[in-house]
């Protein structure tokens, strides 16, 4: 017998993203196709062991309205929201359906945007919502929250699914934190905000991107984690200026997990992360380089070129011992260089052209939709596993991926099934063509993104994507596939890999 749960297939999504108490804040669009996918993957292999993956941030609180950057006090009654809301109710049923099906097993695996997942509360919450009093149903439900990822057996093939945010300096769960709050709650205790302290992922989202959002809702569409996507922040809203200059202290923050204090057996001493800003501080960086560019011949209030501002600024923050949050507040400082630099140049050639110049930056050397593109957190994941599984899955980037690392052994990423945005060289070439872009851009409307159409193609793609992992012929096949129409049918193979 093996150590690990055997299944004769198993199915993994990821990067949902249910939440959002307005419908501009609600990145999920194909809400019935993933009820019935969910449904489709329920009728697989009758009489059969088949498990169901949600390889994290299945729910989003980030998008929710709660205190602070975690929901404490709250949990519940968020996630209870969500589960209510008429965009998602579908989804819940499915999922309820789902684990009334003897030999079918639900895995939920934490990402990010959902860290309230860890808490026992909440587990419950969802076992009962799903399973009710069905000792059966629930017990077909899995929870991974500690970090460790899932792995079970498929034939004869080791299968290891993790969000990937593990590997995220950005994004990082500190997960023994995490278990201290699950401990406060279980002993009705309650969390002073003070004693949390966010990753920079969820300071961007929470302290910039959602008051962006709520004029801007395509915001969400792009990576916004990005250096570049902060010139794209400034053109769209340059009151954001003294926020962004916060968050420079954290740009390039490597969290050090193996430094933690292990302190399993309390509920106090939340862990302070390791600052440790190893990448420069560089314009390029800030910026990209098409849009400071631009603002190079334009001139500060005092005077001064930006140009000299730029190295000035660059020098502060990099010099030995600065502080940085004081340096990011200075005259010399970058965001009042930024405000002057930028306002003044954009007086010149117009909002549009500098956000067709930030975008540029924002995709440049774009392999976003290059499946067997080696990025990240595919190099950090894969270093990170042994030899002995054959199978890695990861979500997170909401990039699908299908790679060979040789040796029989496979990576995937589940990709995303919110809304995603694509920009074409046309599209970006010049001014001119830009202009419809912007304008659809500027309405900021999801409703408007969606209808939007360029060439005749959609402006938000049809991309909903899934992994499988299935015992077929005396062998083990992998596959990445697009989850099309409503859902219901066998989803469209985009590439498939055999191991042993």
């Amino acid at each position: 017998m093996s150590d690990f749960p055997e299944y004769d297939e198993i199915h993994a999504i990821s990067d949902i993203h249910m939440g959002g108490n307005r419908l501009d804040f609600q990145i999920l669009r194909e809400t019935k196709r993933l009820a019935n996918y969910i449904g489709w993957v329920g009728r697989q292999r009758s009489g059969g062991r088949v498990a169901l993956v949600l390889n994290g941030d299945i729910i989003d609180t980030l998008a929710e309205d709660i205190h602070g950057y975690v929901a404490v006090d709250e949990a519940v009654a968020t996630i209870q929201r969500i589960m209510k809301d008429p965009s998602f109710t579908g989804i819940w049923k499915a999922l309820a359906d789902f684990v009334k099906l003897e030999g079918h097993t639900l895995i939920i695996i934490i990402g990010n945007h959902d860290i309230e997942l860890s808490f026992p509360i909440v587990q419950r919450l969802i076992i009962t919502y799903l399973a009710g009093a069905d000792l059966a149903a629930r017990a077909r439900i899995e929870f991974s929250t500690t970090g460790a990822g899932y792995t079970c057996m498929v034939g004869n093939a080791r299968v290891y699914c993790t969000h990937g945010n593990e590997v995220d300096a950005w994004n990082y769960n500190r997960y023994e934190d995490l278990a201290k709050v699950g401990r406060r709650l279980n002993v009705s205790r309650s969390l002073d905000p003070s004693e949390w302290y966010p990753n920079a992922g969820t300071r961007m989202v929470k302290e910039v991107m959602n008051d962006v959002k709520r004029r801007f809702a395509w915001i969400d569409l792009l990576k916004p984690e990005t250096s570049a996507a902060i010139g794209t922040l400034l053109v769209l809203d340059p009151s954001q200026v003294s926020k962004i200059g916060k968050l420079l202290s954290i740009v390039g923050e490597k969290v050090q997990g193996q430094k933690q204090a292990d302190q399993r057996l309390s509920a106090e001493g939340f862990q302070q992360p390791s600052q440790d800003t190893t990448l420069p501080f560089t314009a390029d960086r800030l910026l990209g380089p098409n849009l400071k560019a631009g603002i190079l011949g334009a001139k500060a209030s005092d005077g001064r070129s930006a140009e000299d501002m730029l190295l000035a600024a660059e020098e502060n923050f990099n010099r030995p011992n600065a502080n940085i949050a004081a340096a990011a507040d200075s005259t010399l400082g970058t965001p009042q260089l930024i405000l002057d630099s930028l306002t003044g140049w954009m007086r010149g050639v117009g909002k549009d052209e500098a956000l067709r110049r930030a975008l540029k930056d924002w995709l440049a050397n774009d392999k976003t939709f290059d499946i067997s593109d080696q990025d990240d957190t595919y190099k950090q994941v894969t270093a990170a596993v042994g030899s002995p599984i054959d199978f890695i899955i990861t979500g997170h980037t909401h990039l699908e991926r299908a790679i060979d690392m040789g040796g029989g052994r496979y990576y995937f990423n589940s990709g995303t099934w919110i809304r995603l945005l694509q920009f074409t060289g046309t599209m970006l070439k010049d001014t001119a063509s830009f202009k419809p872009v912007y304008d659809v851009l500027i309405n900021g409307k999801m409703e408007v993104i969606d209808q939007a159409k360029f060439g005749n193609e959609p402006f938000v793609m049809d991309q909903t994507s899934a992994v499988s992992i299935r015992e077929e012929n005396d062998s083990v096949v992998g596959r990445l596939t697009h989850v099309v129409g409503d859902g219901s049918g066998t989803p469209v193979e985009i590439k498939k890999f055999t191991g042993k």
